[in-house]
């Protein structure tokens, strides 16, 4: 038995001394001067690059395009506002026109054709010529004149009245209106009825659009109201040009329609015109818009 005693009191005192042995602790590791102030170093350059005279309008110039890109890129807007012309101006289109009559009076065309915003240009004008069988706008043989003598696309109109003979109106547009080669093709403003049956009106305007066609060799433009075109003419002069007039809206919408022509707006601020203008945009490009112009000699 006091052996057995010896070796338990032995093995306690062993115990006894392991627990109560100190852990060792290690020194924390000394961070260099870059690890401990990289946060206040970046925070540092970043206000100095901002506030350099050298460096701050080249960033907020790169912000600022960026952003523009970005929002082009994923918020597209179909309906973009373009400060000169003072109006919205559809996307997607690409060759821009105004028509006028005496109402804008005297018109300095050169300003017309320097006229850039933002990529819009003035490419072509459709003028007022006549109206009925007796009015001659006051200033066509001049905006006629000049538009061409300043690279603008040039176009004249009648006025049509409905209750006029459709093939004297043509025959009065035709003697007013000396069509060229490169012009665009003569037109047809119809907006009103008349009192006239659907049908009278449709007979009598056949019977303008085949006059001129047998004078000029080409089919001329029909000018008209979105909804004047649905209730009167849609489906019986389909084969002809179709310019629409539709204010403020993104789009066109005229279904199984090849309009060619599109009156978007009517209060346009155009360089070289008092007043308000109306812009229009074509249905294609510079080269769809050079084949549908008159291509022969007419005299």
């Amino acid at each position: 038995m006091p052996p057995t005693t010896k070796v338990t009191t032995a093995r306690k005192k062993k115990t006894t001394t392991t627990s109560t042995r100190k852990p060792r602790t290690r020194k924390p590791k000394k961070k260099s001067f870059t690890e401990r102030y990289k946060y206040k170093i970046v925070i540092v350059i970043i206000v100095l690059l901002l506030f350099s005279p050298f460096y701050y309008g080249k960033i907020i110039r790169t912000t600022v395009s960026t952003g523009r890109w970005i929002k082009d890129l994923f918020i597209f807007n179909e309906y973009p506002h373009y400060e000169k012309l003072n109006v919205k101006v559809p996307r997607r289109y690409y060759v821009h026109g105004i028509d006028v009559s005496s109402y804008q009076q005297k018109i300095k065309w050169s300003l017309v054709d320097s006229m850039n915003d933002d990529g819009v240009k003035i490419s072509f004008a459709f003028i007022k010529a006549t109206e009925g069988v007796t009015l001659v706008d006051p200033y066509f043989q001049r905006n006629w004149r000049e538009s061409k003598d300043n690279n603008i696309i040039r176009g004249a109109y009648h006025y049509f009245k409905p209750r006029k003979s459709g093939l004297w109106q043509a025959r009065f547009f035709m003697q007013t209106a000396k069509f060229e080669q490169g012009d665009l093709p003569p037109v047809l403003d119809i907006e009103e009825i008349g009192n006239l049956s659907k049908a009278e009106l449709q007979q009598n305007v056949q019977a303008f659009l085949d006059e001129v066609e047998r004078k000029v060799r080409v089919k001329p433009i029909i000018y008209t109201g979105y909804k004047f075109y649905v209730d009167y003419l849609k489906g019986k002069f389909d084969d002809y040009p179709l310019w629409v007039a539709h204010y403020y809206q993104p789009k066109l919408k005229l279904e199984n329609t090849e309009w060619k022509f599109w009156q978007h707006s009517d209060k346009s601020t155009i360089d070289g015109i008092k007043g308000k203008t109306d812009l229009n945009v074509f249905n294609g490009d510079e080269e769809d818009l050079s084949a549908l112009l008159i291509q022969h000699h007419l005299y």
